[in-house]
């Protein structure tokens, strides 16, 4: 499969007309992970839902093309069909529907008629990557995130993205809550994934998450903008001297805008 491009260019999205991104511009190529940290209220949360679709969310200008096709003119499950997936920060519960039954039919929905994945290709793919993820088996029988812990929705975030194998993937925060046990499982899970036909693009507050999934490159958000860029050292500046250093090189007093409500 030839490599694929998600080009994101002057993006601006506004929530209950208050503008949340500015300007936003970001090119990401299969192959690639990318990683995005910025101050709590800087949009980043809002970049991942506005560019999957979420209704709340307005944009009043620029674009999002995944190789040449407007995603913005894509319905949310067109969007998930063409390859692209979100590992959401605070994942939903859906009371009687099994895990299984929801990665079976979430494949399928990505397949053309007649090609569904036949019930025992489905049994071990997921055997496989449950054992990968440290995943008793009787998740995949479990409703949907019910009466799962913040942990356990976020190995499940996971386990869907390998399910599913998705061309690009946004993972919201999704070191937010574990322990350091659970964040080198659900890195392993999103190392396996990498693979010149995937592109991931990662949102954290934290350097600690990239220990263990290495960026190819490193984005500082504020403002509802990318203000700089730099290789994986650049994560590490961070942790160690904040972003103070940032927003006096680029005379940014303080952060004033963002969406607070999604970035808590």
């Amino acid at each position: 499969m030839a490599a694929s491009t998600i080009k994101i260019e002057n993006l601006h999205v506004e929530i209950e007309g208050s503008e949340i991104i500015k300007d936003f511009n970001l090119e990401i190529n299969t192959g690639e992970v990318h990683a995005i940290m910025g101050p709590n209220g800087t949009g980043k949360s809002t970049l991942a839902s506005a560019i999957m679709g979420h209704p709340k969310y307005e944009i009043t200008q620029g674009s999002v093309h995944l190789d040449g096709e407007n995603v913005l003119e894509m319905d949310v499950d067109e969007r998930a069909k063409a390859g692209m997936f979100l590992a959401m920060q605070y994942p939903s519960e859906i009371s009687g529907v099994t895990n299984a039954d929801f990665m079976r039919s979430a494949i399928n929905a990505r397949r053309e008629e007649g090609d569904e994945i036949s019930l025992m290709k489905f049994i071990r793919k997921m055997d496989e990557k449950m054992d990968t993820l440290e995943m008793d088996q009787s998740f995949s029988q479990r409703y949907l995130n019910e009466g799962f812990s913040g942990g356990e929705k976020k190995r499940n975030e996971i386990l869907q993205l390998m399910m599913l194998e998705p061309r690009f993937a946004i993972l919201d925060e999704i070191d937010s809550g574990l322990d350091i046990d659970a964040l080198k499982v659900v890195s392993k899970g999103v190392n396996d994934m990498r693979n010149p036909e995937f592109g991931c693009l990662i949102i954290t507050h934290y350097q600690r998450l990239l220990n263990y999934i290495k960026p190819d490159k490193v984005h500082v958000m504020m403002q509802g903008r990318i203000v700089k860029s730099g290789g994986a050292e650049l994560a590490e500046r961070l942790e160690a001297e904040g972003y103070d250093w940032i927003k006096d090189e680029l005379g940014i007093e303080n952060e004033q805008v963002g969406d607070q409500q999604q970035e808590a």
